[in-house]
């Protein structure tokens, strides 16, 4: 295109538009410039990490378009840097952004990315270590700088844009010459601040990009002052020579043995794809040959990733094929593994699979099985090795991998090897598997018991576990929100099955306990005819009425007066508390049992009072109240409040009397 062609090109575009930015942006700019973070060098790593996805964009695109790179087929990121000026330069000749595009990646989140950032930042002054894993990057550039421009030509387009900002709330664009734009891709110019002026040292840029972004599949150089070599003035450095220092070459590290691949190395390659600074808890490093050929280079972070509980579940592995990037939004893994980061990398894929026939693709299945079956291994490796590792995998993504107990039928019992739990059994203060359990399994014990509930510390003290731990029976504590759904599918564990302690019989019967001799004395002193249990049952059937499904005795009760279970057939508490607020109901859809302690002061009193002559017109509140204190037990608020606040102060009314 000539000189005159380009002046056409932008007479006759409007003048410099002027927009607000995004509240959410113009408050997380507020951040970056006003911010006191200890580790400014990730904004180098961040605008690397931006160019370098550009590029990968481009490449992709370019198989079905190759005139988009047919004048310029090699992809690389240059930085320049001008000390006197105070100028840093992040340019790329990757895919490039239209005027639109500028609008909406630097202008706008579509995603809920910011919002999550400045909520997770709370009071931790240094949240520089949480900008890579929001999408957010981009804006760390207003750490370093006081005013930035993006000048940028998207790929195959005729025009190019300017966009300018100081960061203070908003941002203009304006159309430019091509002959000062990009070719294609985009140039990134930092205008320093005073302070900051150190990031125009070539020696400083070279340590950070070697330190951060020393693996990105694209190659990296840095146009800087040449050094004089031995025997040699340093005129031509003086006089302004310069020279292109490669700082990174773009070779795909997991492309390269493992042997010659170093624990720092995979790290940095690790913070590049994940965005995050953690160290990974596990890595996954193979090239599986035979049927079908493809790299893996996968990681488990040690710390849980912001958007591990998003509603969509999509996970963040990218595809590669022949090392050209496909997408990282592609379902490469199950969605109970979605916290895994890294790279798959087909040679069977043909380049051009459309999105949709990719979802499908046999071959495609082929390696999520293969790579899903041999992490689920590596992860029995670790649990058998390295005990404390694995511990604090599962302590993160434990709740993501008991989806796979409901969804992944298949693995099921891979998964359930892999399983833990808090317990009863040591009040909680460690893990436990389910073969820890079974081994530790009472004499005539049959079940696997477990409690479901909002909390850890809400289960350990519910009425329910007080006749398991009289005899010593272990209880696991389900305290994720997913148990109460995984326990309805799975049978058992080694024949053994799973039984709810707020559902059903408490089948403890057979279980003797484990008394003591104050034990003893305490239930001789209490006696065991003291409570006629034919007369409590039936009034407080009577008195109750549908507000219960039956009452019982209880086995599962030592101390407290009353509990709700259950029903033999109905679902397990938690789950029914779980379904009813789903629908938006204020109450389960099963009436409960209500189970009673024959051997508590208050159940022996009011069998006392039935037994006896005279007036029982008081009692029928001992039965509400009674039916209040279990719902509350239970987690819940009484059915009535006002009766309640009623009942109970005509009985405080008169025991004060």
């Amino acid at each position: 295109m000539s000189s005159s062609e380009n002046t056409t090109a932008t007479t006759d575009a409007s003048a410099p538009e002027t927009h607000a930015f995004q509240a959410e942006v113009a408050r997380l700019l507020h951040l970056m410039v006003h911010s006191v973070y200890s580790n400014k060098d990730i904004f180098l790593r961040e605008l690397v990490s931006n160019a370098a996805d550009a590029c990968e964009r481009l490449r992709h695109e370019a198989v079905t378009r190759p005139e988009l790179t047919r004048d310029d087929p090699d992809f690389a990121i240059r930085l320049e840097a001008d000390k006197d000026k105070r100028l840093l330069i992040v340019a790329d000749n990757g895919s490039g952004m239209s005027r639109e595009e500028m609008v909406s990646n630097l202008g706008t989140i579509a995603r809920s990315g910011t919002r999550a950032f400045i909520d997770s930042l709370g009071d931790n002054k240094d949240g520089s270590a949480l900008i890579g894993q929001f999408g957010v990057g981009f804006y760390s550039a207003f750490m370093v700088a006081d005013e930035v421009e993006v000048i940028s030509r998207a790929a195959g387009e005729d025009t190019a844009w300017c966009w300018r900002s100081d960061g203070l709330g908003a941002f203009s664009i304006e159309p430019v010459e091509l002959d000062a734009a990009p070719a294609r891709g985009t140039r990134v110019v930092l205008h320093l601040k005073e302070d900051a002026a150190e990031y125009a040292e070539p020696a400083k840029i070279e340590r950070i990009v070697r330190a951060y972004s020393a693996h990105v599949p694209v190659p990296i150089v840095l146009l800087a002052p040449k050094e004089a070599t031995a025997g040699e003035d340093n005129g031509a450095a003086a006089e302004g020579g310069t020279e292109e220092r490669q700082l990174a070459d773009g070779t795909a590290l997991w492309t390269r043995p493992k042997s010659g691949i170093s624990e720092e190395e995979y790290k940095e390659f690790y913070g590049h794809v994940s965005g995050q600074f953690d160290d990974p808890a596990l890595t996954l490093h193979y090239r599986a040959e035979g049927r079908h050929e493809y790299s893996v280079l996968v990681f488990l972070p040690s710390m849980a990733p912001f958007d591990l509980f998003d509603p969509d579940r999509k996970g963040r592995v990218k595809l590669y094929v022949r090392r050209v990037f496909i997408a990282d939004d592609i379902d490469l893994l199950p969605a109970w593994l979605r916290f895994a980061r890294g790279v798959i990398d087909s040679a069977d894929l043909p380049l051009n699979l459309s999105r949709e026939m990719l979802q499908t693709n046999p071959v495609l299945e082929s390696i999520r099985k293969g790579v899903t079956n041999r992490i689920l291994s590596e992860l029995q490796k670790l649990a058998k090795n390295d005990v404390e590792t694995f511990n604090a995998i599962w302590e993160s993504f434990g709740p993501v991998l008991k989806e796979g107990l409901y969804e992944d039928a298949e693995r099921r019992d891979k998964l359930l090897e892999l399983v833990r739990f808090r317990s009863s059994a040591d009040n909680g203060a460690s893990w436990r598997s389910l073969a820890d359990y079974v081994g530790a399994m009472k004499e005539n014990q049959t079940q696997i018991f477990y409690a479901t509930g909002a909390s850890q510390e809400a289960i350990a003290s519910s009425p329910h576990l007080e006749g398991f731990r009289a005899r010593g029976v272990e209880v696991l504590y389900l305290a994720d929100p997913v148990d109460a759904f995984w326990i309805q599918m799975v049978q058992g564990f080694e024949g053994k099955p799973f039984q709810s302690v707020t559902q059903g019989a408490a089948a403890l019967d057979e279980i003797p306990a484990e008394s003591t001799d104050a034990d003893k004395a305490e239930a001789d002193k209490q006696g065991a005819g003291a409570t006629d249990i034919g007369l409590v049952t039936a009034f407080l059937k009577e008195t109750l009425g549908d507000k219960v499904s039956d009452v019982r005795a209880s086995a599962r009760l030592s101390e407290s007066p009353v509990c709700l279970v259950a029903p033999e057939h109905g679902p397990d508490r938690q789950l029914e508390k779980l379904m009813a607020r789903q629908k938006g109901a204020g109450a389960g859809m099963f009436a409960p049992v209500l189970e009673f302690n024959p051997k508590h002061a208050l159940v022996t009193s009011l069998s006392g009072r039935l037994g006896a002559e005279g007036s029982k017109d008081d009692l029928a509140d001992m039965a509400f109240l009674l039916f209040d204190q279990a719902l509350i037990l239970d987690g819940e608020a009484p059915s009535d409040a006002a009766a309640f606040a009623r009942r109970l102060a005509s009985v405080m009314q008169r025991g004060l009397a």
